[in-house]
């Protein structure tokens, strides 16, 4: 029984979703496609892969469901509603990737081989010498994770990950954008789940559409940073000092 439902999140990628949706697909797993309001081409490429939606029949072919947001929400938002819709479908996990094409879809494999009920896997991309798990900010990002959580991850950005669904901390604690992926991973870690990292292959293709707004969101992720550091100093470190002490 298939226990993984593939999620991709997409705003305004139509220049790269196809492609990505078809070599997700031949992964041989369910692809779940949320369109957060996108105002492109994205709605007639969707429309245009109709035939693959549907329940997965006997010949154990993947199938494409949808779900629309009337409008842009952010990435949170749309991770928020991609994992409660495979909750409500029974999956187990939920394999995250992004729809600009920077992702290898062909090394899902990699992440479904590291799976475990309580370990989230990482995709890093800086394992494998890429600009984009070694830039500052991603960095920046991986300091102050482990001032957190003690834990050290090389590419604590990346957007290819594969979650444990009924392990996942509240999904009430997601922002609306980016950040919402650094919250789930911070939190996580709080709440003893193992983060496993898997090296994979990331590329930036000329048509790849990127979201990320360098001075707003580099912001954003300050200030979360901020409250983070004070939230890590009355409840995460005391929860994971109580956790080992418990575990000895």
């Amino acid at each position: 029984m298939i226990d993984t439902l593939i999620i991709v999140p997409t705003y305004n990628n139509a220049g790269t979703l196809e492609n990505v949706l078809q070599r997700c697909l031949k992964q041989g797993l369910p692809v779940l496609v949320v369109d957060d309001g996108s105002t492109d081409g994205t709605a007639g490429i969707l429309d245009g892969m109709r035939d693959l939606e549907g329940v997965m029949a006997d010949s154990d072919r993947p199938s494409l469901s949808i779900v629309r947001h009337p409008e842009n929400k952010g990435k949170g938002c749309a991770l928020k509603t991609g994992f409660e819709e495979a909750r409500k479908q029974g999956y187990k996990y939920a394999l995250t990737i992004d729809s600009d094409g920077q992702h290898y879809p062909e090394d899902i494999p990699a992440l479904m081989d590291a799976k475990g009920e309580r370990t989230l896997v990482v995709g890093s991309r800086s394992q494998m010498g890429a600009d984009g798990g070694g830039s500052f900010a991603n960095r920046f990002s991986n300091f102050w994770f482990r001032l957190y959580t003690g834990v050290n991850l090389p590419d604590t950005q990346t957007g290819f990950r594969l979650y444990p669904l009924m392990e996942l901390p509240s999904l009430t604690l997601l922002s609306a954008r980016y950040e919402a992926e650094l919250t789930l991973l911070v939190f996580s870690a709080w709440k003893g789940l193992e983060l496993k990292p898997v090296p994979v292959h990331v590329d930036y293709p000329e048509d790849r559409v990127s979201h990320f707004r360098p001075g707003a969101d580099f912001m954003r992720i300050s200030l979360l940073n901020t409250l983070l550091l004070l939230v890590a100093i009355f409840y995460g470190w005391p929860r994971t000092l109580l956790r080992r002490l418990a575990g000895k």
